[in-house]
């Protein structure tokens, strides 16, 4: 079997989790011009993350909870999903997003994968701080990805990764398949498969033979 991990912003989701916070806190072009510089690679992840996240500082906790509802998966990522679920795959989300948004989005779709791996953004007395906590703030995606196929048990070449910016790429180079998602330019060259759609995923998994 093998283990499949997915970025989650851009990727399993079209939306971004910061520019709907961004938008409730008249924010969100200056968040969105960050977010497209990080995603060319024009300024490292770490930084974009900690200027975004400073700049929802003092955003209502409900108003953020009310974003993190609005967040949605792509039409057929949740078949996708479940279709590896099905086949005995091991599924995982590796995302400098954040938790709450991801679950608010599998659980709207019935949707659900093994493991989560993500960031926060803490509150204080009804307010986001403007500071972000987690695993993924420094880019580490491959060192995430490195983690989860030892504890499963899944050899390196039987994993997939599928992402589409720059902060993707090293979990896509510590994959033994690397699939880009409407992948940035900097990202495609180190892509052995790209797709644009969900329904391409599934039939590059089908030939692939990781879905029947």
């Amino acid at each position: 079997m093998s283990l499949v991990a997915f970025d989650f912003d851009g990727t399993l989701s079209d939306s971004e989790m910061l520019i709907a916070l961004g938008e409730r806190h008249g924010v969100a072009d200056g968040i969105g011009e960050i977010t497209a510089r990080a995603m060319r690679g024009e300024i490292s992840y770490a930084e974009s993350l900690r200027e975004r996240a400073a700049m929802v500082a003092g955003l209502p906790e409900h108003e953020a909870a009310a974003a993190y509802e609005e967040t949605t998966l792509r039409p057929g990522a949740a078949d996708v999903i479940e279709r590896l679920n099905d086949a005995g795959h091991t599924t995982a989300i590796l995302t400098g997003g954040f938790t709450p948004g991801v679950e608010a989005a599998l659980t709207r779709d019935g949707a659900s994968v093994d493991r989560i791996v993500a960031n926060d953004l803490p509150a204080a007395e009804g307010e986001l701080t403007g500071e972000v906590e987690g695993p993924l703030i420094e880019g580490t995606k491959d060192d995430a990805l490195r983690d989860l196929y030892e504890e499963y048990g899944v050899d390196v070449a039987n994993t997939v990764a599928v992402g589409d910016g720059a902060n993707d790429l090293p979990m896509l180079q510590a994959a033994g398949h690397a699939v880009g998602f409407e992948p940035k330019d900097a990202v495609e060259p180190h892509c052995d498969d790209v797709v644009t759609t969900m329904d391409a995923l599934a039939v590059l998994f089908e030939r692939t033979g990781l879905l029947d």
